[in-house]
């Protein structure tokens, strides 16, 4: 029986969408949480969306990564694309020759597809609009309803933390590394350095490996101890890749220092120490990550702790030689931690404290021209 028969109404589908092409012009420079609201108003009311990332060449920021970062953000709005463009022209607002040459830019982003609306929260958005023959849809340009905007970011990220998304914190977020020989305190420091500055901290995976590889053994032979543990060339690569996994993982949660118990250059002194040599794979992966801090914990006046997971009380002295060799050709500072742990987490934390205090080394944008 249909709702003719009942006198029921119909139930009524979903508004049409109020525009048909919408487009959002940005430098995104990084994207922040007042650019993904402007993104999600124009898809809201926008049969499909085109955003065009347009920096020019002399920003810090790449361009491909800003667009992984946004297309990640607005996964669920498939309506929506992104496109990047170079832009090197010069910013004049008075210039019409320079607003067509920017233009030009936008629409070969474009296509060929007619553009009905232009959201932004810029000054700009209206003659940008007109020049498209689309309407001008402002979105927030007091920044009341998101009070953050790409410079200010810049001058100051740790400020704007909570502006950022995910993976744009991972390539803010400056990383701490804490190394040294067995049980000289390098997961005390680390879980002291995170609750410290409220950020996360990124445990050993090769003591849960360790602890794995005794535990199996002793399926077999419930006598076995951690000397009767073997390692080979795959084991030491196991331990990179999930360290590495579970560093990026973090960094993408953690606040602007992300500290960790260890890291690949640590790994190649450790496969070194039970192999001999370390091998190109792990040697190339330490080589390619630099971290902004080498925090290496001394081994002298810290007893030796056997907690049936470590082997090498004999050899801390070499190691903690070994990794002084190492992290010198590192080109990161090293700061080496001495003395009872308060002198040590004073030292961690003031070195911490200088990296925050160097800020991020941003270039400027293209600038608007100044008239006299």
């Amino acid at each position: 029986m249909g709702a003719a028969a009942t006198g029921e109404r119909p139930a009524a589908g979903p508004e049409p969408p109020e525009f048909g092409h919408g487009l959002v012009v940005g430098k995104f420079y990084p994207p922040h949480a007042g650019h993904h609201a402007l993104i999600r108003a124009a898809a809201r009311r926008c049969a499909a969306v085109t955003v065009v990332v347009a920096p020019s060449r002399r920003e810090s920021i790449p361009l491909d990564l800003r667009l992984d970062w946004l297309r990640e953000v607005h996964a669920a709005d498939r309506h929506v694309r992104f496109v990047g463009r170079y832009d090197d022209h010069p910013v004049d607002y008075a210039d019409p020759a320079v607003w067509e040459a920017h233009c030009a830019v936008f629409r070969a982003a474009v296509g060929p597809a007619r553009v009905d609306a232009v959201f932004s929260s810029e000054a700009y958005g209206a003659e940008l609009a007109r020049r498209f023959d689309a309407v001008d849809v402002p979105v927030d340009p007091a920044r009341g309803a998101v009070p953050v905007s790409g410079t200010a970011v810049r001058a100051d990220p740790v400020a704007h933390w909570a502006m950022l998304s995910p993976p744009v914190r991972a390539w803010f977020a400056r990383r701490i590394v804490v190394v040294g020989a067995e049980s000289t305190g390098t997961t005390t420091v680390a879980e002291a350095l995170a609750a410290h500055y409220r950020t996360r901290w990124v445990p050993e995976y090769g003591r849960e490996l360790t602890a794995a590889k005794l535990a199996r053994l002793r399926r077999t032979d419930p006598d076995a101890t951690i000397f009767d543990v073997r390692w080979d060339r795959s084991d030491f690569e196991t331990v990179l890749r999930e360290q590495q996994i579970a560093e990026d993982a973090a960094a993408r949660h953690s606040g602007p220092l992300l500290f960790c118990d260890t890291d690949a250059r640590a790994t190649a002194v450790w496969e070194e120490r039970y192999l001999g040599s370390t091998s190109p794979r792990v040697e190339a992966a330490a080589a390619a990550r630099r971290p902004d801090l080498y925090l290496l914990t001394d081994h002298h006046g810290v007893p030796f702790h056997d907690d049936g997971l470590r082997d090498g009380a004999h050899l801390r002295g070499w190691m903690t030689g070994r990794f002084r060799a190492v992290l010198a050709g590192s080109g990161v500072p090293v700061i080496e931690l001495t003395g009872p742990l308060a002198d040590r987490l004073a030292t961690a934390i003031r070195a911490c404290d200088r990296v925050l205090a160097a800020g991020w080394s941003l270039a400027d944008p293209l600038l608007p021209r100044r008239r006299t």
